[in-house]
Order: C-alpha cells, then sequence, then structure tokens
C-alpha cells in the first residue's frame, strides 16, 4: 500500500507546485471561496471570468490577471470561472443553488515537456488543489453558461472594457451573441474593485512582507549610494534583496533619480552616475505572491543633507506626518479638497512652510496626488469615494521637485487601517527622519 501511494502523492505535490508559479504564498480556498460568493451576491446574476492567454511566442513569465487571481488563486493561463448565486423560487423560474466553477484548458502533454506539469481538470484532488466546488474543461462552459442562463436575466457579468473594445472575457463569450441576441454584457469590475477596497487578513500578511522585503532592500540601498555609484547599481542591488526574500520581481519599475532627475516624477531609466551634493529619489519595492509594496526615501548622495535639501526635505516629512495626525477612521479621504481630505492637509502644510528661491509658495511643487491604494495591484483599484476605514491599505506620499534647485524630495510610506480603526505604519522599521536617515548611511564602505 505504502508503494501504492507514494507515487499518487508525489503527484498531487508536482501539480500543487505547478499551479503556483514561483511557490506562490497562496492563501486558502476558503478565502477566495468567499470572494466569490460575496461577488455573487452584489451582481445578482451570472459571473463569467476569463484569465488572459499566455502569448505562444511570450519570452517573459506569465503573471495571473489581478481581478482572476483575487477570485480564484489560481495562476493558470487561459482559465475561466462561472460564478453563479442562490435565488428563490420566482415565479415560473425554479430555485437556483450557488454554483462555481472553475473551467480549465485541455492539457498539453508535447508542451509539458517545455513548460513543466499543467493542472487539468482530470488531476487528481484538482477540486481540493484549487478549492473550487467543481473543475471541469474548457469545452464544458457553454453548456454550463446555456443552463445557468436558462429562464433567468440574459445578463452576463463580466470584465468589460470602458472604451467598447473587445476584452479577454467578451472575445471568449462572443458565442453567446450568436445564441442569444437580447444578452448583454455588464462590467463586474467595479464590483470587484469595491470588494477590492478592504483587504482581508491574508491579504494584510502578504502585504507586510511585500513591505518587509522592500524595507531590507532600502536598509541596503542606504548603505551604497555614494558618489560615483549608477542609479542602475542601485536598482539592481535592490531587486537582490527583495528576491533573495521571496519576491517574484518589482513591484513596478524602480525608480532611481539622482540630481535634476530626483524631480521628475516617474524617471525610471537609472542610467545616470550619482554625484557628490545631490540627492537621489529612490521609489522601489518588490511584489510578494502578488501583493505590491509602494516604498520611497530620499538620500544625500554624500551622507549628508545640505540646509536647502534639509529644509525641503523636512517640509515633506512635515506633510506626511500632518497628514497622519489628521486620520480619522470613517472620516478621512485619501482624495479630494474637503476638510477630511489628508491630500488638503499635506498641500495646505507644504503651502505654508518655506519657499522657493522667488519667494513663491513651494505646493506649486507638489505634482501629484497624496497616495493611492495598494494591493495585488501597486495603484489597485479601489472606492476612492468612500471614508479610509478598517482593511484598506494605502500609501502616504508627499512630495516636492524643484528643477530650477535639482532637488526633488519624496517620502512614501504603506499604511494599513486595522479593525479597530488605529493607522498602522507598514514601513516604520524604514528611517524616514533626517536625521535617522543620515545615521543608516553613516556606516557605507
Amino acid at each position: 500500500m505504502r508503494k501504492a501511494l507514494l507515487p499518487g502523492c508525489l503527484l498531487l505535490l508536482w501539480f500543487g507546485l505547478a499551479l503556483s508559479a514561483f511557490a506562490l504564498e497562496r492563501q486558502s480556498g476558503a478565502d477566495y471561496h468567499a470572494r466569490r460568493e460575496a461577488l455573487a451576491e452584489k451582481a445578482g446574476g451570472l459571473i463569467v471570468y476569463f484569465a488572459p492567454l499566455e502569448p505562444m511566442d511570450s519570452v517573459y513569465e506569465f503573471r495571473q490577471e489581478n481581478n482572476f487571481y483575487y477570485l480564484s488563486g489560481v495562476t493558470i493561463a487561459g482559465a475561466a470561472l462561472l460564478v453563479s448565486p442562490a435565488r428563490a423560487v420566482q415565479g415560473d423560474v425554479p430555485a437556483h443553488a450557488y454554483t462555481e466553477i472553475l473551467f480549465l484548458p485541455p492539457r498539453n502533454l508535447r508542451l509539458e515537456k517545455y513548460t513543466g506539469p499543467q493542472l487539468g481538470a482530470d488531476t487528481p484532488e484538482v477540486t481540493r488543489i484549487t478549492g473550487f466546488d467543481r473543475v471541469e474543461e474548457m469545452s464544458k462552459l457553454p453548456e454550463e453558461v446555456a443552463k445557468e442562463l436558462a429562464g433567468g436575466k440574459p445578463i452576463v457579468y463580466t470584465d468589460v472594457s470602458s472604451d467598447g473594445e473587445p476584452t479577454t472575457s467578451t472575445k471568449a463569450l462572443e458565442f453567446l451573441r450568436r445564441t442569444n441576441a437580447f444578452l448583454f454584457f455588464q462590467d463586474v469590475k467595479p464590483m470587484l474593485s469595491s470588494l477590492r477596497t478592504a483587504k482581508d487578513a491574508g491579504e494584510i500578511a502578504l502585504l507586510r512582507k511585500a513591505v518587509d522585503a522592500s524595507v531590507a532592500a532600502h536598509f541596503a540601498a542606504m548603505k551604497a549610494v555614494k558618489p560615483d555609484v549608477t542609479e542602475y547599481e542601485i536598482s539592481g542591488l535592490m531587486q537582490y534583496e527583495w528576491l533573495r526574500r521571496g519576491c517574484e520581481r518589482p513591484a513596478y519599475a524602480p525608480i532611481v533619480g539622482s540630481g535634476h532627475n530626483s524631480t521628475v516624477l516617474h524617471y525610471s531609466e537609472n542610467t545616470n552616475t550619482m554625484k557628490a551634493g545631490d540627492v537621489v529619489v529612490i521609489d522601489a519595492a518588490g511584489e510578494y505572491s502578488m501583493y505590491a509594496a509602494d516604498i520611497t526615501r530620499t538620500l544625500p548622495v554624500s551622507g549628508h543633507f545640505t540646509a536647502r535639501q534639509r529644509e525641503i526635505y523636512d517640509i515633506v516629512l512635515g506633510a506626511q506626518e500632518a497628514a497622519m495626525a489628521a486620520f480619522q477612521s470613517g472620516e478621512s479621504m485619501l482624495t479630494g479638497s474637503s476638510d477630511t481630505s489628508l491630500d488638503k492637509v499635506a498641500r495646505d502644510y507644504i503651502k505654508t512652510h518655506g519657499k522657493d528661491l522667488h519667494g513663491q509658495p513651494l505646493d506649486q511643487y507638489f505634482i501629484h496626488g497624496l497616495g493611492h491604494y495598494i494591493g495585488l495591484n501597486v495603484h489597485d483599484p479601489g472606492d476612492y469615494k468612500v471614508p479610509l476605514g478598517p482593511g484598506m491599505t494605502f500609501t502616504i506620499e508627499p512630495g516636492i521637485y524643484i528643477p530650477e534647485e535639482n532637488i526633488g524630495v519624496r517620502i512614501e510610506d504603506d499604511y494599513l487601517v486595522d479593525g479597530d480603526g488605529k493607522l498602522i505604519k507598514l514601513s516604520a522599521a524604514l528611517p524616514s527622519k533626517a536625521a535617522d536617515v543620515e545615521k543608516a548611511m553613516a556606516g557605507r564602505p
């Protein structure tokens, strides 16, 4: 018996590894199931959602689409899911039990010689591995969709683009148009954005790991920044540091901008050599099991800020601290111009502290928003019209960029509103006060 069981166990392990590229730390199946049920309740109708296909000539790793991963935890290209809510008897329409099905592409054994084993609908214990009640081969999707639509509203909630262009989902569902002229698609993404606004405990744990790995990378950068070091050396060092801590990739293109480049908001060429007397803005973070951190620090290349650099730095830090102090769970907004807006608090602080070389207020040099949600995407979708509350994760990142003086300063940290409504600075381990930054840089070789 032992000999007979061993190959099956190894096979299960092998497919489990294939399901999670880079050994992603996947949440429990119950977490993804709860999200599908919540979406079904919100939509009140049939949901069909497709994962994108992987290009045949792709030379880059496949990364699952965020919404599909949020609902499934499945990393397989070309998969699809169907979710249909429970309903009571409605006139002549019979009652309907909650339904969820994961559809997987047929396995290509020849291709698997190059890519490794693929999870299929016929894989042993595939429902346990994926956490779905039912797993079917993709060829059965039209039949199952037709069953779900029979006697119900001719609406399919799916991925619909705002400009009317076909999406992965609408292309795959085109067969429905040919069989039901009255059927129409409704965009499910706003509902998903609403659900993704607040993170569950598992998501927060993964975000913390992304932040911790990114903080370690910033500490490494503080030790390495000095005159005559290239920007790309720092970028490469940081990527090494978070990759060796379990991150799969950068959360976004790293920004290491020194001198005039510090004033360029999305500079990412990272090709210049750092010079004594300049500052360098380092906006870089890793992605851990699909969840993205987002951290920025501004460092003096020589190890110490000049008086003017320190003045600008302290104003930016003061704006961040003012926003933190003003935060009230259930009332504060991340954006907007109302008195409850943290963005307004930070801008008012910058406007009333310091001047440019012409005696003008500095708020004109704060050229972006104060922050954004973080999660599966570094700029995670979410409802910015609701107050910040428990489970929400976001950045606070004021900045001042003065090209005339070659001084750009941005300080960005990641935050969580905990269950009690308290604002938690997830990246608090990384120094942000000017003296502490200089101290952290003091041990450079």
